[in-house]
């Protein structure tokens, strides 16, 4: 069944609209969770007794431990059905949450938010964007479900620190993982409406040593990246390590084939060019995003003193850009090709993070920060919901379970990077050079959108914008 006739046979608009919902409330929540705790730095370090570097540990832990298991999550879709593995997600996100609502140390919240909340993520993401591609038909009427999902994905990520500078402020910042809880609940009860288009498969075989290959490199390339600022050796050690895992892994999947048995990922996955220039945009993307978070928010809290509150309004001006420009999604995807999409929106990104550079070196004012934020976030919104579109729709709905796990691994390994390298920069110098270090944290970003503007200019052009 091809994903134009599962949605033609499926459920009315109206109906697939509610269903789209809870979908967009998990991408929502999920990119809330590897943002706002950017905003409790300070509180955080201080409550649990641990220090900037330790939160911002916690963190990328959390991004890391979405990005190694994203894959193997994508395809345990296929053997257990996309609905249930949701909703199991889902459930063990809201435990990771109140677990660390309540944990009296770092170790427990990196329990509870980096390895539960992680896992769970790794299992209910790519069901969202699965079920999206299977009920939604058409580069139009995707474009709009994933304008919506990548809006809530995005505006989640750029409201986090206001979020979450609002409920540090009036109460606590365990009430940050209250709110996710409760919000998680709200989506599992409108997630039971949510209809799978296809049935699960008990009979698919899990490449367990594939899964195991692929999380273990990505995990020691990221460590290696965080063990910078202490240790050169323990960093090309560590990188070498994931490097040799990673190559072993797309050695595993090679003999898989050729014995005539399923891999935890196809070959053919990285034969499409349009699909690998895709999910290097998505990389770049999310890097950006999560990396000027962290990088403005350690700044204007370690250095120039704001509280979270302060530190989250400042941030409403990526927000707004981001929500703006990705609602917009189904208007422009009728009218330009994707590739102009994506590529206008790293040009926009690139010169607010320009921006950002040269306001902020000189002003001293709070204001300098916004027309930068709002740049950044107008970029990003342009390109997140094209960018997802290419991925996706160059594949059938046999590999829509490995597309849609590759993908969200490739994106959250660029948010866990962008924390990790903009984090690591920043951590280095903020006490004893604190300008420096960040004017070299956001230089790397600017490279960084730099190089997806080049991946988007590489793919193919389209004839027309999409019909309605």
């Amino acid at each position: 069944m091809t994903a134009a006739r599962s949605a033609a046979a499926g459920p009315p608009a109206g109906a697939l609209r509610q269903m789209l919902v809870p979908l967009a409330l998990a991408q929502f929540i999920c990119s809330f969770a590897g943002s706002n705790m950017n905003v409790m730095i300070n509180d955080i370090s201080q409550d649990l007794n641990t220090t900037v570097q330790g939160v911002q540990i916690a963190i990328t832990i959390f991004l890391l431990v979405m990005a190694a298991l994203m894959i193997p999550g994508g395809k345990l879709t296929d053997r257990y059905g996309r609905k249930r593995c949701f909703l199991a997600g889902l459930i063990l996100y809201g435990i990771g949450a109140l677990l660390s609502a309540v944990s009296p140390g770092l170790g427990v919240l990196i329990l509870g938010n980096s390895i539960l909340e992680g896992v769970g993520t790794a299992l209910l993401i790519p069901p969202v964007y699965i079920l999206t591609t299977l009920l939604f038909s058409g580069v139009a009427a995707r474009a709009k479900a994933f304008g919506v999902i990548s809006a809530m994905g995005g505006v989640g990520a750029a409201a986090g620190p206001l979020i979450g500078g609002l409920i540090t402020s009036a109460l606590s910042w365990r009430w940050a993982f209250v709110f996710q809880a409760l919000v998680i609940l709200v989506i599992i009860m409108l997630g039971r409406k949510v209809l799978d288009p296809l049935p699960p498969d008990p009979t698919r075989p899990f490449d367990t040593r594939g899964a195991v290959l692929s999380a273990a490199g990505l995990i020691l390339v990221v460590a290696g990246i965080l063990a910078a600022d202490d240790n050169v050796w323990l960093m090309l050690g560590l990188i070498a390590a994931g490097v040799l895992l990673l190559f072993l892994f797309f050695r595993w999947v090679r003999t898989q084939e050729r014995a005539g048995r399923e891999p935890l990922l196809s070959t053919a996955l990285f034969r499409n060019r349009t699909s690998n220039l895709g999910l290097i945009t998505q990389n770049a993307q999310w890097l950006i995003l999560m990396g000027t978070s962290f990088t403005v928010a350690a700044y204007l809290q370690v250095v120039r003193g704001y509280d979270a509150i302060q530190t989250g309004i400042i941030f409403t001006a990526a927000t707004v850009g981001l929500l703006a420009s990705s609602l917009a999604a189904e208007r422009l995807a009728k009218r330009r090709p994707q590739r102009t999409l994506i590529q206008a929106g790293f040009v926009l990104t690139a010169v607010g993070v320009l921006v950002l550079l040269a306001l902020v070196a000189g002003t001293p004012g709070v204001w300098a920060f916004a027309p930068g934020l709002l740049l950044i976030g107008l970029g990003l919104g342009l390109m997140l919901t094209p960018s997802v579109n290419v991925v996706q729709s160059s594949f059938g709905d046999d590999l829509q379970g490995e597309i849609s796990g590759l993908s969200r691994s490739v994106s959250n390994l660029g948010s866990s990077l962008g924390t990790a390298v903009a984090g690591t920069i920043l951590v280095a110098g903020i006490t004893a050079t604190p300008g420096r270090a960040y004017g070299l944290a956001m230089a790397v970003l600017a490279v960084v959108a730099l190089a997806g503007l080049f991946a988007a200019a590489k793919l193919p052009r389209t004839a027309a914008p999409s019909a309605p």
